[in-house]
């Protein structure tokens, strides 16, 4: 019998364990990465992280649109799904999209729960205060929410572009009370994007929920990047934020530009890359010298 044991299975992340991951209480820092198929749900997964975010940011890296305003619902359902079919171990977590919880309540909860019936195992939004209804409703539907402050890609055209927030005191306060207000209705993490890491280490102390950072510096709870940024599959933008741990773009592009130039070459495919007749039936056809 063979001493290499089994190892042994990985425990499902959870809302209730993610809640729980307070670096100021002794956690690990949280990992996030978005995923918008299978194939990059089952990468993520097997690298360990701890979350999955099917993000909005599926309308400029997978679907070629210059921002997150473009994507449906039916988009997010769409892709939330293809990340779900993969049985991740990561918590799965899906963006609402732009208007998908801006008109009614009603239409929050509906729409959420579209998400969660295509995979999601929590949702996504973004807004401070004002958005405090809608978690509500989604919190008392038990539909887990993770809130997302300062630079909300969603309001890129009031906000004037992609632009740091809370940089005055005051900004910086009105933060940190969002922070509190969301994580009273019922957000069990919050995402803080493109804020200074100052602010960002304050709004962390003062909520008990974990704070995940994007362009937030280093005292958060755990960090969340896309995908595409990571792997260098999305090279058109360098945001200060990013660190590539792969160049995947140009990897790529050799590859296939290598595999153009072997077909053109008559190199590919070769004999390991076709299928040959028996030699019997290769003879009875005329084709002497065939092999199997």
């Amino acid at each position: 019998m063979s001493s290499t044991q089994n190892p042994a299975p990985r425990v499902p992340i959870t809302v209730p364990s993610v809640a729980n991951r307070k670096v100021r209480d002794g956690s690990d820092p949280l990992v996030m990465v978005t995923a918008y198929d299978a194939p990059g749900a089952r990468i993520a997964s097997e690298a360990g992280v701890d979350l999955i975010l099917v993000g909005d940011s599926l309308a400029m890296v997978v679907l070629g649109y210059d921002d997150t305003l473009q994507v449906t619902v039916d988009d997010m359902a769409h892709h939330t799904a293809a990340v779900a079919r993969a049985k991740p171990h990561p918590l799965v977590v899906a963006d609402l999209p732009w208007l998908a919880y801006h008109v009614s309540v009603e239409d929050t909860v509906r729409n959420a729960a579209k998400l969660v019936r295509a995979g999601a195992e929590a949702v996504k939004l973004e807004g401070g205060r004002k958005r405090l209804p809608m978690v509500e409703a989604l919190v008392d539907a038990e539909i887990p929410v993770m809130g997302h402050l300062g630079l909300t890609p969603q309001s890129v055209h009031a906000m004037g572009g992609f632009k740091v927030q809370a940089k005055t005191s005051d900004a910086a306060r009105i933060l940190i009370d969002d922070a509190k207000a969301l994580q009273h209705a019922g957000c069990f993490s919050l995402v803080l994007e493109g804020v200074p890491s100052e602010v960002a280490a304050m709004v962390t102390d003062a909520v008990d929920v974990p704070t995940i950072g994007i362009g937030a510096g280093p005292d958060v709870d755990g960090q969340v990047l896309v995908y595409h940024d990571v792997l260098g599959i999305e090279d058109r933008m360098a945001p200060k934020f990013v660190r590539r741990y792969a160049e995947l773009k140009q990897q790529s592009v050799d590859a296939i530009a290598a595999y153009a130039a072997d077909v053109r070459g008559r190199a590919f495919p070769g004999p390991a890359e076709s299928y040959h007749l028996a030699s019997d039936v290769a003879e009875t056809l005329g084709l002497y010298g065939s092999d199997t």
